[in-house]
């Protein structure tokens, strides 16, 4: 799947990027997004703490003058628990290929972003 196609799943995801996203430029960029799977009882804002977010899926893409590549995919349980899932993760603008603007949950966090790769490599 392409990030433009990822970003535009209608799973709830959290998107931890080194840099705003505006995929139209093709900006030097590392972008990773974590897949929400929501418990029961949990719902959007998890009401009052009730039920809790799991991360089911993580994706991570290179963004660079070149293009967009795809540099790792896990639903492994063991390696997704070694992430920290950002909760301070906000509404965030985003801007698409086709240079279509969309809001998703996210935060720009370079450090964040290193640690994450650390992880993968």
């Amino acid at each position: 799947m392409s990030l433009d196609s990822e970003l535009l799943d209608i799973m709830r995801k959290i998107v931890v990027c080194s840099n705003d996203i505006d995929l139209s430029k093709k900006t030097e960029n590392t972008v990773f997004l974590l897949f929400v799977e929501e418990s029961q009882g949990s719902a959007g804002g998890r009401i009052g703490g009730a039920g809790f977010r799991r991360i089911g899926r993580i994706s991570c893409f290179h963004i660079s003058e070149v293009g967009v590549e795809k540099i790792f995919e896990t639903s492994d349980d063991m390696k997704i628990s070694k992430f920290e899932i950002p909760l301070s993760a906000v509404a965030m603008d985003i801007k698409l290929s086709d240079g279509v603007s969309k809001v998703v949950q996210g935060i720009v966090d370079d450090d964040l972003v290193k640690t994450y790769l650390a992880l993968i490599h």
